[in-house]
């Protein structure tokens, strides 16, 4: 089977993806305007009310959950990258002012954080475990679905792709998405704001434990350059491009043309090394076709090997570098039908073995 295997040694890849979520909460509220705090404040009150079951959720822009995922961060904490979808069609002036909140549902209740001794007739701030605003936040209009499947007058959703980094636990993540205000003449009555309001459960798992263990894996549309490192802000706007030289564009649905690739990525954690800290991990990737009967066997690709033998010489798991499995196999051989790609994981050296699976579709076009 003709594929292209991504076996990169990622040194900085650590780093990168931790730094991401910690600037995040860090925000200058005093270069917003009076109508961006207020907006602001109306969006956290919403949510609040929504949290509280006092406040039905509006969806006025078609507000979707699309997918999350988990990689290892740094100090015991998980970076979870994730999307959701907004219909262009209904945000009015190509903006939104994007607000996600992220509360335990492992712990209490978040509490009133305690007022400073300046701050008796301030109102104290509850603290969560993430919370963070971006103000107009470009929706694009216009564009063609990404998936070939997709009747070709078919609008894309428009996708907004955010973070938060956590300690492992489960967690209700609150994401709202509003129209800023318009300005009006002095005496003109205000323009109603299109608002929308989700929450999402998810569960954040622990690569600090030292069980073998890898990322989601993540299938993806293609992967995009990334020529020159991006600034934090950029970061967190894109928070799949937390992964070296390229960014990663994940797929919103599993149906791929026969024109297509697969295309995979993931990490690897917690592998046993040697003395010279490399590691001996071997990955299968086993497709399997589907049938009313159940499934069978289809086809597989060569056997990827990650040891010293085929790993750069300077590549060392003690100062950070990280294991990358991921592979690009186009689907022209593929008959159409659904399938199962089984990823089969073996640390060698710990005798450990674990599996992920990947459904998709392969269709005509």
């Amino acid at each position: 089977m003709a594929h292209r295997r991504r076996v990169i040694a990622l040194a900085a890849a650590a780093a990168i993806v931790c730094s991401v979520g910690l600037f995040a909460q860090k925000k200058d509220d005093k270069k917003r305007d009076d109508a961006q705090k207020k907006d602001v404040d109306a969006i956290a009150k919403l949510v609040d009310e929504v949290a509280a079951g006092t406040a039905q959720p509006p969806n006025d822009l078609g507000l979707l959950w699309a997918r999350e995922d988990a990689f290892k961060a740094i100090g015991n904490k998980e970076f979870v990258p994730f999307i959701v979808t907004v219909d262009p069609s209904k945000v009015t002036g190509g903006n939104v002012n994007f607000y996600w909140r992220v509360v335990s549902k492992d712990a209490p209740s978040p509490t009133p954080a305690p007022a400073g001794k300046n701050d008796k007739n301030k109102k104290a701030i509850t603290e969560y475990p993430w919370e963070d605003v971006n103000l107009n936040v470009p929706v694009p209009t216009g564009a063609k679905s990404a998936t070939t499947t997709a009747a070709a007058s078919a609008p894309a959703p428009a996708r907004i792709a955010r973070s938060f980094t956590v300690v492992p636990g489960v967690y209700d993540v609150y994401v709202a998405c509003q129209e800023p205000a318009v300005p009006q003449p002095k005496g003109a009555a205000p323009v109603a704001q299109k608002i929308a309001v989700i929450k999402h459960t998810v569960t954040v798992p622990d690569f600090w434990n030292g069980e073998f263990n890898t990322s989601t894996p993540v299938m993806s549309l293609r992967y995009d350059p990334v020529p020159a490192p991006l600034t934090t802000q950029q970061l967190i706007d894109r928070p799949y491009a937390a992964f070296g030289t390229r960014e990663l564009v994940p797929a919103l649905d599993t149906k791929l043309s026969k024109k297509d690739e697969l295309q995979v990525f993931f990490l690897i954690y917690n592998q046993k090394t040697d003395s010279a800290n490399k590691p001996a991990v071997t990955v299968e990737y086993n497709f399997y076709v589907k049938s009313a009967g159940g499934e069978k066997f289809f086809n597989k690709t060569a056997l990827m090997e990650l040891n010293a033998s085929t790993l750069p010489p300077q590549f060392d798991i003690a100062a950070g570098h990280q294991l990358q499995g991921g592979q690009e196999i186009p689907m022209a051989s593929f008959p159409e039908g659904d399938y199962r790609l089984e990823i089969k994981v073996t640390d060698t050296l710990a005798s450990k073995t674990l599996t992920r699976d990947i459904n998709f579709t392969v269709t005509a076009s």
